[in-house]
């Protein structure tokens, strides 16, 4: 009850938001389990075009969403870095941001295969920075947006 009182207490841009990422949370960890990645990464790309004509007014700003992605996934389980990293690249999209996805995999301590996923926009990471980035080889660069 309490959690929902805050959400109510929210301007409405945020809520809309926050409802937004966690509805695209939902779908896109629904998705990553019963399709292939490159199946949804395509149908991801197709169904949200770079919106370039966006009035910088109405974009939530490149914080918001990140703020809004975490939050959300924070009620999706098994929400990690990858469906996190999707649905932020789609909101950024939507709000025509230039940004650029990273799909990354590493050694662990114990020789384990690890991965890891974030967004880039206007050269910061917006999210997904879990300390030392450059120990991933990236696999998988996608860019998309404007400045």
């Amino acid at each position: 009850m309490k959690q929902l009182v805050k959400f109510l207490n929210l301007p409405a841009t945020d809520r809309g938001l926050l409802f937004r990422a966690g509805v695209l949370l939902a779908l896109v960890r629904l998705g990553l389990w019963l399709l292939p990645f490159q199946t949804l990464r395509s149908w991801l790309s197709k169904s949200t075009p770079v919106a370039t004509d966006v009035p910088v007014r109405e974009n939530p700003a490149v914080s918001r969403v990140a703020w809004a992605v975490t939050l959300a996934s924070r009620t999706i389980p098994r929400c990690n870095c990858l469906p996190q990293a999707l649905v932020t690249r789609l909101l950024l999209n939507r709000g025509g941001y230039q940004n650029k996805l990273h799909i990354g995999v590493a050694r662990g301590e114990d020789g384990r295969l690890q991965a890891h996923a974030w967004v880039e926009s206007g050269g910061q990471i917006v999210i997904g920075d879990s300390g030392d980035l450059s120990r991933y080889t990236l696999l998988l660069p996608l860019e998309a947006g404007r400045q």
